[in-house]
């Protein structure tokens, strides 16, 4: 249901056309038109109703009667329009025109323009891209990279340039960030916005893990969080093909542009920070956009404010905060563990797996699109944060995960084991806090032995320690025989001549 909503999204929200849903999505044209007529005769207007979760909404646009099957438009006869192309003055527009006189019901402009490229691709002929204003944005990193000297951070460390061009004027931005990994990923854009001072319709970046979590021609996974990020700024993320470098174009020039007259002029700058980088990359960037074309009037600063700014889409109020992304399955004890914390969620939900999205002040628990939970970020490990309407008014449904079952259950290992259980139950604010560590004591004994797990959670109870984490350690020591308790064992005294012994005493 999240590739619905996005391509309703898409189409009512962003007013792209059915091929670049289909790209951005990841299905086919067909998909997608169905997808918005079966919206249509359902009555759903966009946006949805935030009460509309993916079960209903997959009743109304699958279980609904009344939905009709719409035939395809005929398909023109595109080798006939490739040869009336090369004749003088005859464009795309005037066939296109001529096609829907003959048939009235026939592919509207962008359609009919899009299957006519996929035929050109067939003929194996290399064309020139073009691109409209605001509607995409390529963005690489530099093969090149740049050495900050900063000796608060352990000496001499490679910073990643990050480069985002606009597809219609060639405006480039560029910056410096330690890494490449997802946050910094989706900050650079998120200040490449803020620079061009608004978004485009389509991302199109390469194929780095921080952008697509699986690589395919015909249908990449993109990564949720570079997702999320893309829709707030209600953009589609359409990647470059694998070993396609004409996708991507656009990029190459602008990493090639800026390593020539950017990079390769700091060559013998000693930079001592992140900081002092960015602000001469900021200063060359300036005159870098501002450089004449050789060939055409004017320079990409003149086209960007021409095509780009009046297309580019306003930027939200509020900026972008990054946000991760996790799956995880509900514990019996109607919690989820995010980075060593535990957070509660709605009892009913034992045992199912659930969306997380995390950031640094909150955490959002999401189940199939509908938020269930909502917690402060903790950073307090092994600790618990429940809210008490997610637990369950009694323990009818989930009658047998008792405190006193837990208890008895890892009694079968020795009366130690079970007054450890119980003190580790009775230890927690909640009861069911203590149902995970208490399953962790169980499978200890089940694979290292009942015997070891006994003796381990009675040496744990004589040093006031009846933690799992304690147990644990204690049961991965070498076995010691019942005999030898190191506080009765005695050894005796090295002759020494300032050592008296214990006859000195008597």
């Amino acid at each position: 249901m999240r590739k619905v909503r996005e391509m309703l999204r898409l189409r009512y929200e962003s007013g792209l056309s059915f091929a670049k849903i289909a790209l951005s999505c990841g299905v086919g044209e067909t998909t997608v038109g169905e997808c918005i007529n079966r919206a249509k005769a359902a009555g759903l207007t966009w946006p949805l109703s935030h009460d509309l979760d993916d079960e209903t909404l997959d009743g109304l646009l699958y279980q609904a009667s009344g939905c009709q099957t719409i035939e395809p438009p005929p398909m023109p006869d595109f080798g006939m329009v490739h040869t009336e192309l090369r004749r003088k003055s005859v464009t795309l527009q005037l066939l296109w025109q001529e096609y829907k006189q003959t048939h009235p019901t026939g592919y509207q402009y962008s359609q009919f323009c899009f299957h006519y490229k996929e035929f050109k691709k067939t003929l194996e002929y290399s064309f020139r891209n073009s691109y409209k204003g605001g509607e995409k944005l390529f963005v690489d990193y530099a093969g090149q990279t740049v050495t900050i000297y900063d000796p608060r951070n352990g000496g001499p460390r490679e910073a990643q340039i990050f480069i985002a061009v606009l597809g219609a004027s060639s405006y480039t931005y560029a910056e410096a960030t330690w890494t490449q990994e997802l946050p910094n990923w989706i900050s650079s854009h998120v200040r490449a916005f803020e620079f061009f001072g608004g978004s485009t319709s389509i991302l199109v970046p390469d194929n780095l893990k921080s952008a697509v979590t699986r690589p395919c021609r015909y249908d990449p996974d993109i990564n949720p969080a570079y997702f999320h990020m893309a829709s707030y700024y209600r953009a589609a993320v359409i990647p470059a093909r694998p070993y396609r470098p004409k996708d991507k174009a656009k990029a190459e020039a602008g990493v090639l542009l800026v390593e020539r007259w950017i990079l390769a002029a700091l060559r013998r700058h000693r930079f001592s920070s992140l900081a002092d980088l960015n602000a001469m990359i900021a200063t060359m960037l300036v005159s870098l956009n501002a450089r004449r074309f050789r060939k055409m009037p004017g320079s990409r600063r003149d086209l960007f404010e021409t095509l780009d700014v009046p297309e580019l889409t306003p930027l939200p109020d509020q900026r972008y905060e990054y946000v991760n992304f996790k799956l995880a399955r509900v514990n019996i004890n109607y919690h989820v563990e995010v980075e060593g914390h535990n957070y509660s969620v709605p009892y009913t939900l034992v045992q199912k797996q659930v969306e997380i999205r995390y950031g640094d002040a909150v955490i959002e628990v999401f189940n199939k699109g509908e938020r269930v939970a909502s917690h402060p970020r903790s950073y307090t490990k092994a600790g618990y944060t429940t809210l008490s309407e997610h637990m369950p008014p009694s323990h009818q449904k989930y009658a047998s995960w008792t405190p006193e079952r837990m208890i008895r259950w890892a009694g079968e290992a020795g009366e130690a084991t079970a007054k450890a259980a119980s003190a580790i139950i009775g230890g927690k604010r909640h009861p069911e806090q203590g149902f995970k560590a208490v399953l962790g004591l169980i499978r200890l004994g089940d694979s290292l032995g009942k015997e070891r797990l006994e003796a381990a959670c009675a040496q744990a109870l004589k040093i006031g320690s009846p933690r799992y984490q304690t147990i644990k350690n204690i049961i991965a020591l070498p076995l010691k025989r019942d005999d030898q308790d190191t506080a009765t064992i005695e050894r005796p005294t090295p002759a020494h001549g300032n050592i008296r012994g214990k006859a000195y005493y008597n």
